[in-house]
């Protein structure tokens, strides 16, 4: 007991802050794929040591020399992954302020993807709740329109300019269509899925969003929520997901 009374509140805050600061690092690391240089730099480091050990004069200085250099170019390496995450950094957790989806709204992208999944027409819908996606998303057209079937499937009509890319739904409306979005770089994901499934699993993996695909191939809804897929949906396991995710009480 005597060394919980030697730990104040300050020392708490000291570990979570160092704890949070080493998994941002970490996941940085494994969403840009540089988990295999830091494993390059351990291994140059355990090499430095050893050489230190042995008295390799050489070798330590040589090491010495390069260490500020590796770490310059480390810099230059993901400057524009740097850039990107420091200008979101304020703006990632900014909450919205939307109206709560209803069911009727559910029931309308619902019937839209059942329509679109007969007809092997691809979609991508991409669902807001609390985490403003707006800085993880590029190249959208904005919308503002209430959500409407007709209106979903003529957005993701193949002859129409704005079928590539994501629709995104803030409440009641559409917000953007075209949307541009961060894929996944996860490696479970089956080859047969392509870019419009990675775009989707991606945003549900750095969002609290809920992305609804339509495979353009084969018909298949799939639903992507907390950076895991649900597949082979039909309307009925399609509504009751999105009711589920929502929150919507019947």
């Amino acid at each position: 007991m005597e060394i919980f009374e030697l730990i104040s509140y300050k020392d708490l805050l000291d570990i979570l802050g160092a704890s949070l600061f080493v998994y941002s690092v970490l996941y940085f690391l494994r969403i840009t794929k540089g988990i295999q240089i830091l494993k390059g730099l351990i291994l140059l480091a355990l090499i430095w040591a050893l050489a230190s050990l042995l008295d390799l004069k050489t070798v330590s200085t040589i090491f010495e020399k390069l260490w500020t250099v590796g770490l310059f170019s480390l810099v230059v390496i993901f400057q524009p992954e740097i850039r990107k995450a420091l200008s979101k950094l304020g703006q990632a957790t900014k909450l919205t302020s939307s109206k709560p989806l209803e069911e009727r709204i559910v029931e309308r992208i619902v019937r839209a993807c059942a329509f679109m999944s007969e007809r092997q027409i691809g979609a991508l819908i991409v669902i807001e709740r609390n985490q403003n996606l707006e800085p993880l998303l590029e190249g959208c057209v904005t919308i503002d329109a209430v959500v409407s079937v007709e209106l979903l499937i003529t957005i993701f009509d193949p002859l129409t300019p704005l079928h590539d890319g994501a629709v995104v739904i803030r409440g009641d409306r559409i917000a953007y269509a075209s949307c541009v979005l961060p894929l996944s770089k996860s490696s479970e994901i089956p080859r047969k899925y392509g870019t419009r499934h990675r775009a989707g699993l991606g945003i549900s993996e750095e969002s609290d969003a809920i992305a609804v695909i339509v495979s353009e191939e084969t018909g298949e809804i799939s639903v992507a929520v907390g950076g895991k897929f649900h597949r082979n949906l039909d309307q009925e396991l399609l509504k009751s997901l999105l009711l589920k995710e929502l929150g919507i009480n019947l």
